[in-house]
């Protein structure tokens, strides 16, 4: 499937039209003023809003209408079986802490693939209009009528790194040990960047995103564009991360490598 130039082109053509719908949806609930956040968790607090359930309704009816019989796994409406083989992975607003912030460091998430991951991903900042698509043809940047191919950054030294992460606490106590001897050989690191840290992989910016206990569709839309532009995702044992975990994506092998050893020597002490 992967290496179908004609469903390639259908898919790219089914992803866009979910990007526009989710757009569409979700912008005239950002920075609104009575915007309000329901709780998921008993214990902590991670938010979802009505944006979020309307702009996945929003790219199911359009995958209903073009695409029947795909499977979807969405993060807020569940799975739901298919029968071609192939499985829409969607994030409606990674970062919705973010979203109800006010930050434009949210994205929607839209991935596509079989069992071995995701070959088609689109990360979209619906505020700022950046649109970055990664396809087994390469990543692009889309801003308005502008389209850049991407590309990651080259091998450089992890002191010369800059290095990216969501959560300054990164998961459990022992896995925020690991990203911090990762960071402490780094020439610099930041917070709280959500899908958009990914982005900047893919775009040679920065060239590591470390983080831990993500979910399928946290992920799979930022693996494709970032391999799609030259980069690397996997978990932090070098296996695939397409369904989530402890993730590194990186800018090169060079880089992947050398941070992937500081991980697994912190973990293993």
């Amino acid at each position: 499937m992967k290496n179908d130039p004609e469903l390639s082109q259908e898919l790219c053509r089914v992803a866009h039209l979910m990007a526009d719908a989710a757009r569409a949806v979700i912008l005239p609930y950002f920075r609104s003023s009575d915007l309000g956040a329901d709780n998921k968790l008993a214990d902590g607090f991670d938010p979802v809003t009505i944006a979020d359930r309307a702009a996945e309704a929003a790219m199911r009816d359009i995958l209903a209408q073009h695409r029947p019989h795909d499977a979807i796994m969405g993060e807020e409406l569940g799975s739901t079986a298919g029968t071609s083989g192939l499985t829409w992975v969607l994030d409606p607003i990674d970062g919705t802490r973010s979203f109800i912030s006010g930050t434009p460091t949210w994205g929607v998430l839209i991935a596509v693939g079989d069992d071995e991951g995701p070959f088609i991903g689109i990360v979209d900042q619906p505020y700022i209009a950046e649109r970055f698509i990664g396809t087994p043809e390469g990543a692009t940047l889309i801003h308005g009528e502008n389209h850049r191919s991407l590309h990651t950054r080259a091998p450089r030294p992890l002191s010369e790194a800059i290095v990216f992460t969501t959560f300054p606490e990164v998961g459990s106590a022992q896995e925020e040990a690991a990203f911090r001897a990762v960071s402490h050989c780094a020439q610099l690191t930041r917070y709280g960047m959500d899908c958009y840290a990914y982005a900047l992989v893919a775009t040679g910016q920065v060239d590591l995103v470390i983080e831990a206990g993500l979910n399928a569709y946290d992920i799979q839309g930022p693996l494709a564009v970032i391999e799609a532009a030259g980069g690397i995702v996997t978990d932090w044992h070098g296996r695939p991360a397409h369904n989530g975990g402890r993730v590194i994506a990186a800018a090169n092998a060079e880089i992947h490598s050398e941070a992937l050893a500081i991980l697994q020597k912190s973990l293993d002490t």
